[in-house]
Formats: C-alpha cells, structure tokens, sequence
C-alpha cells in the first residue's frame, strides 16, 4: 500500500445510541449518551479530547460549544459531517493539530408535522417547495435515466431493497429488527416518485452516533481493535437540491473521489470485503457499484443480482440494515456508515450479519441526487 498522513489515524471508539422512530428523550440527552458511549469504546476520558466535532439538529449544539460542555480546554474543532468530518479530524491529527479527535452527532425532535415528509427532505429553495419537488423525487430523476439508457429493471431495484433491509431485519439494534423484506414486496408497495416504491425508500426516525479518532501509536496502547483509516475523499458538485440533478452532468460524482481513496492506499474495488455505501434509495447502489469500478456504466443492474449484494455473497452491501432498516436520524446516520464499517470489520454484527474474514470496507455518503459523494476506506490492517 502507499504512503498518505491518513494511515497515521484509526478510529479506536464507536457508538450508536437505541435508534427508535421516536425516543421520547431530550436530543442533548440522546448526544451525551453517544459521546459516553463512544469514549468507552475507546477507553478514554473526555479529559483526553483535544479535537471536537460535535453537533445536534434541533438543539443546534455547535463544536464551540460542545468544547464547553467538555470542560473547556483549548481544542481544535471541525466543520463538517459524516465521512467529510471523519477525514477532516484524520488530516487534523496528521498534521498535528490534536491527538484524540471525538466525532458527534444527535436529532430527536425534529419531525413532528408527522402526516408530511420529513423536514429535511422539504428543502425550501425556489423552484423545489412551491412545486412539491422533494429528495425522493431528486433522486428519482436520475434512476429513471439510467433505466431509460440502459434498460435497468425495477427488479433490480427491487433485490437491493430486499437485501438491505432483510440484513437489518437480523440486526436487533435496527429500527425495523425483525421485519425482512421479499424483491416482491418491494415491488408490491406504493408508489412514491416512479420508479421508487416506499420501501426503496430511506425511513426516517431519531437517535445518536460517536466514533473517536487518534493517532495509530497511542490506538496501539489503548487496549482496544483499531480500524484503520486507508483512504478518503470527497466530490462536490453543486448545491443539494438547488441545482437539477440531471444524469449526463451528475450521474458520475464519486467517481474521482473513490479513484483518489483507492490511490490512497494501493487497493482496487477487488481488495473490498464489504460495501457500507450510503442507501438513501435503492438505485443509488447500483449507481455506486458503477462509478467506483466494481462494474462497468450500466451493468449495475445485473450485478447486484443473484445474491452478490447480500450476507454471504461476492460483495455484502449495508450489513447493518442502513438508512431503511437501521436507522436515519437527520445527520447523525451519515456517520453511522463508518461506523457500520467499523463494527462489521471489528465482527461485532450478529453472527447472520459478519462478513466471514473481511479486512477492508469501503463507505459512503451522498449520492447523485444531492450533487455529492464521500468516500472512505477502512482496514483492519494498517496502510
């Protein structure tokens, strides 16, 4: 593998708080007990936090401010979120700006007009709130294109639903636990934005998550199983929901971020054990498996068919159960694909759910309709 300042970071402590469609508890509450539960994941105080990134949806908490509640000490704190957050922290540490980096991120309160979407699928920008345009239909937009150039079936659409959240169904951490899922009962429920049926379809519920970072000598001293960081980067495009998603401009983004991962660390879509991607709707699996080279433009369709995406076979997507089955909390769910990562290749999934022998997971965020992708490869082997 190749030399890059992120393989001087793991992440040595995760956390998900329960994950519920709604918790009945305060979010500072919800985001508390994700920071305690991630720090003793990782054997460390907040006394030893010199990097905070921390950050609440309703109650607004700000990384300042959590650098507060934390005791006040002088720390360096970070912007972003999700994967973007977790390279950020990696690049901070790296270049020596802190040594113990706590990622954070909590919503519970927030949906409460519960007979309309959730308010983070409602952007209001002109042209989008007094047409009733909304994510699903952004997304929407380009899977029809894609089914229009390539002949992609509804079927195939319909096996990824299937599988994603028949793993969470074996989850019992998992919001819909117990639940599995049939190709046909995909197709069998309503529509929502053609071709996407409600359970292509991201969920939407509350709950908290935490990882903590430092460098890979102090992981080596904590007595815990590091995961390593091996790769990250991202694509931007455009404003979310502002710009059209239309697929001939934006039906690639991710591409150069994974390419540049990958660079990173010497490995190929070949050395990936299990695929974490970001499933806010079916089709954008398939559109991943594409523009990170597991297979060529427009063969997506067929290759995730015949079991390959699932538990047991070539390459399991969203082992946990993801945004349809594990949990969508505002914000908070984009770190929960690392930590997906990190657990599975820890095996710490039930034993329906464990990847026999995986070392290497690669994640995601974003996806075409929201003009971004985040990429970011994980290791149980150091780069």
């Amino acid at each position: 593998m190749g030399s890059n300042p992120l393989h001087q970071v793991a992440i040595v402590g995760v956390h998900n708080t329960k994950q519920a469609k709604r918790l009945d508890r305060p979010e500072l509450e919800v985001l508390l007990d994700a920071i305690r539960g991630a720090l003793a994941d990782a054997r460390l105080r907040a006394s030893d936090v010199d990097g905070v990134n921390v950050r609440s949806s309703v109650w607004r908490m700000s990384a300042r401010e959590a650098v507060a509640l934390l005791g006040g000490r002088p720390c360096w704190t970070g912007a972003h979120l999700g994967i973007d957050a977790v390279i950020e922290a990696a690049g901070a540490i790296a270049s020596g700006q802190c040594s113990v980096v706590l990622i954070a991120d909590a919503q519970a309160g927030e949906y409460t007009q519960r007979a309309a979407t959730s308010p983070w699928t409602r952007p209001a920008n002109e042209f989008v709130e007094c047409w009733g345009l909304y994510t699903a239909a952004e997304f929407a937009l380009i899977a029809r294109r894609h089914m229009h150039l390539y002949g992609t079936r509804p079927e195939s659409l319909a096996e990824v639903a299937s599988a994603i959240r028949t793993h969470g169904s074996k989850n019992p951490d998992a919001v819909y636990f117990g639940r599995e899922v049939t190709p046909q009962d995909v197709l069998d429920s309503r529509m929502v934005a053609d071709p996407f049926h409600l359970l292509d379809c991201a969920m939407n519920c509350e709950g908290g998550a935490a990882l903590v970072l430092t460098t890979v000598e102090r992981a080596r001293d904590l007595g815990v199983e590091p995961i390593y960081v091996l790769g990250g980067a991202s694509d931007k495009q455009g404003m979310s929901y502002v710009t059209a998603p239309v697929w001939d401009r934006y039906g690639q983004v991710g591409r150069r971020a994974a390419g540049i991962a990958f660079a990173q660390c010497g490995l190929a879509p070949r050395d990936v054990d299990v695929c974490e991607f970001y499933d806010p709707f079916s089709f954008e699996i398939i559109r991943q498996f594409e523009v990170y080279g597991f297979c060529k433009e427009g063969e997506g369709g067929d290759f995730v068919m015949d079991g390959r995406i699932r538990v047991g076979g070539e390459y399991p997507v969203v082992t946990g159960g993801g945004l349809m089955a594990f949990s969508h909390a505002h914000t908070a769910q984009l770190l929960q694909k690392v930590i997906a990562s990190v657990l599975q290749l820890r095996g710490r999934y039930p034993e329906a759910l464990t990847v026999p022998g995986a070392r290497v997971a690669m994640t995601s965020n974003g996806g075409a309709g929201a003009l971004f992708t985040d990429v970011m490869l994980l290791g149980k082997d150091p780069a």
